[in-house]
């Protein structure tokens, strides 16, 4: 009788234990093992947080172990079991860990050791049939909506309970998710009956009856400061949309301002020399172009599609000199100044902030991080096996995307979504904003060394998201190099990877079919080389973690102030300079509901996870790769990521404003919010 010992360990959160029966057999390459059962009659010995060790016989020396294979019968209910790893030793005592990071319920599952392997290391029938009928179970499991789609395509089901369970939150993350979604909209439903619901704003200081009890500092100094240029400026560099600025090099035809206009903003200098100096800048919102507006509660909501220059002074600070509200010049459509009156400046200013809202939320959060990394992880489970290098790589930065993605899509978008409650854009299946631009959209936008040298702004002043994103890119870059480079020696090798051509192909092919012309948006199709590789996977890491918390994580420290980025604009651009008073602003405002809708929804969107929910960028607690040598490059990487942390805070003690959004410890490994 031969004896090998076996060591199961059961998720620490909340109802991860089971009250099931486990059996266990082990299956080497000369048969198999008893089944065991490995828990005892009671419940507890697979609680939460448990980690037992059974003895497993067999007859015969098994020699090497294919898999361990776990099957779960239900004792008195059905319930899930959520098992981490399995680590068997052999007679010999050598240890061999299997992971697993699944929940299982009234099921068998056979799990491989912890070995990265593509489809070329599997050379035995029974590795290459296990790969195969994993990805046809995923693929029956994991079905892409079947429609066309003028967006990414997501997965097809209608709401988080046709998901599968290994999508879905965590009872700890969906409770702590459902409770902070409560108590924001019972704080909102509170602000509304206090404030009468249709009660009009008539002063600025009006939007204090619904500031309550906000202590964020950057949100309290956004309510003092909002309404000076430099804090507007800084905004483009540092808020929570800081991708759209780039360097004038040229006065659009479509916006004729002049030296006359800018002479005091300039000083003695001219916009000629200014764009040789490299010195002006601009921000465009073009896109907004055309797009419906939104009706609201039977109240037509107003857009703008702005263009904004903005001035790099002697204070080093990004200033605002010239603005219009429409893309078509005209005697319709003036080009607002700081020397006009107060608020005629004013209002032009808070115009271009309410555009930067919805393209902020719509272009680049919505659809330039979650939905695309729903596409991402779609391919990923349907086309790549638990045991592939690249899953093992991508799986935590896959984690919970869908579940919130379907959560957005039921709740936010659609007709009666709170998107449509409260945004001045309509958002439905005839108008899109984020389909407008998924159009347009190309890769080399979503590699950010090279968009910022199309923005060129590498060398701006004052740009910490720039100088923290690019620090954090080379960090994931090395790191996704030196675990491509383990696993492939050489190009041919990347080339010759079914499973990873496959991969790419159904993501660009399928996942992003909506985008037309996938051959000019530049995304590839196929990898012919280790470095193509290398670059797009950190190109989603990046995306689904640091880009994501850059887009996400200041939400509500700009908002929360609603007269510093309305959601809404309820009066028209003013076509004329005079039209622009106090009362045309408050009038222009969103209305309470929407304000307090407003608020609500940023304050959970900015919602940190608890800390023991929380997996930030380089916190791989599941352990998919088991090599010592790839541990030590995910050691390599966390210490770096360490450093940028300490550079980051250490710039941010002289600062008046620091900027958090990118410290490596608040960015999530994955877009869970």
């Amino acid at each position: 009788m031969i004896t090998y010992k076996v060591t199961i360990e059961t998720g620490e959160a909340l109802f991860e234990g089971t009250w099931s029966y486990v059996y266990c057999t082990l299956i080497g390459e000369r048969g198999n093992s008893h089944k065991t059962k490995v828990n005892g009659w009671f419940f507890g010995a697979l609680g939460q947080g448990s980690v037992i060790q059974q003895e497993i016989t067999s007859d015969q020396d098994l020699g090497t172990i294919h898999f361990v294979e776990l099957t779960v019968s239900p004792s008195l209910i059905k319930d899930y079991w959520f098992c981490c790893s399995v680590t068997m030793e052999n007679p010999e005592g050598n240890s061999f860990q299997f992971p697993c990071y699944k929940w299982l319920a009234d099921c068998s599952i056979r799990l491989r050791e912890g070995t990265a392997k593509r489809a070329c290391d599997d050379w035995l029938p029974i590795f290459q049939s296990d790969r195969q009928d994993e990805l046809l179970e995923r693929q029956q499991l994991y079905r892409w909506k079947n429609e066309q789609s003028k967006i990414p395509k997501c997965i097809d089901v209608q709401s988080v309970d046709g998901l599968p369970v290994n999508l879905k939150f965590s009872c700890v993350k969906e409770f702590d998710f459902n409770f902070f979604v409560e108590k924001s909209f019972a704080e909102l439903q509170l602000k509304e009956f206090v404030n009468k619901l249709e009660h009009s704003w008539t002063t600025i200081e009006d939007f204090d009856n619904i500031f309550w009890k906000v202590t964020n500092p950057i949100a309290v100094f956004t309510k003092k400061n909002w309404h000076k240029d430099w804090v507007f400026g800084y905004q483009f560099l540092n808020g929570f949309n800081p991708v759209l600025i780039e360097k004038c090099k040229k006065i659009p035809e479509n916006f004729p301002v002049t030296d006359a206009m800018v002479r005091e903003s300039l000083g003695n200098s001219t916009l000629e020399q200014e764009i040789k100096n490299g010195n002006l800048y601009m921000v465009n919102y073009e896109i907004l172009d055309g797009i419906p507006a939104n009706i609201i509660k039977d109240i037509q909501q107003y857009i703008a599609a702005p263009i904004c220059l903005l001035h790099l002074n002697k204070m080093d600070h990004i200033v605002p000199i010239a603005i219009q509200l429409k893309q078509t010049p005209g005697e319709d459509n003036p080009i607002f100044l700081p020397s006009d009156s107060h608020f005629a400046w004013l209002l032009a200013k808070v115009w271009v902030r309410s555009s930067d809202f919805q393209h902020s939320e719509l272009v680049s959060h919505l659809l330039k991080t979650h939905l695309i990394a729903e596409s991402f992880s779609m391919a990923t489970v349907r086309q790549l096996p638990s045991v592939h290098p690249i899953y093992k790589l991508l799986a935590p930065h896959m984690k919970y995307t869908i579940h919130i993605n379907t959560v957005a899509r039921s709740s936010l978008i659609g007709k009666n979504g709170y998107i449509n409650q409260m945004f001045g854009v309509k958002e439905d299946d005839d108008h899109f904003l984020s389909s407008k631009a998924f159009q347009t959209l190309s890769y080399r936008s979503l590699c950010l060394p090279e968009t910022m040298k199309d923005r060129e702004v590498t060398d701006l002043k004052g740009y910490y998201y720039k100088d923290d994103a690019l620090s954090i890119w080379s960090a994931i870059h090395d790191f996704v190099t030196k675990i491509v480079m383990y696993h492939y020696k050489n190009d041919k090798e990347v080339e010759d990877d079914f499973e990873v051509q496959a991969w790419i192909k159904e993501l660009t092919q399928v996942g992003f079919e909506g985008i037309g012309d996938i051959e000019k948006s530049g995304f590839p199709t196929s990898f012919s080389t280790r470095m193509e590789l290398c670059k797009f996977l950190t190109m989603i890491i990046f995306v689904c973690s640091a880009q994501h918390a850059a887009l996400n994580n200041g939400q509500y420290d700009w908002g929360a102030w609603v007269p510093n980025s309305p959601c809404s604009m309820r009066k028209p651009p003013p076509t004329t300079k005079r039209a622009a008073t106090m009362e045309y602003i408050m009038k222009s405002m969103p209305d309470v509901e929407q304000s307090c809708l407003q608020m609500a929804i940023l304050w959970v969107l900015n919602h940190t996870p608890r800390v023991w929910e929380m997996s930030t960028l380089g916190d791989y607690r599941e352990e998919y790769f088991t090599e010592d040598n790839v541990k030590k490059i995910i050691k390599e990487f966390q210490d770096e990521l360490k450093k940028i942390d300490c550079l980051i805070q250490e710039r941010n003690e002289s600062l008046v404003l620091k900027y958090e959004y990118l410290r490596p410890e608040n960015i999530e490994n994955s877009i869970t919010v």
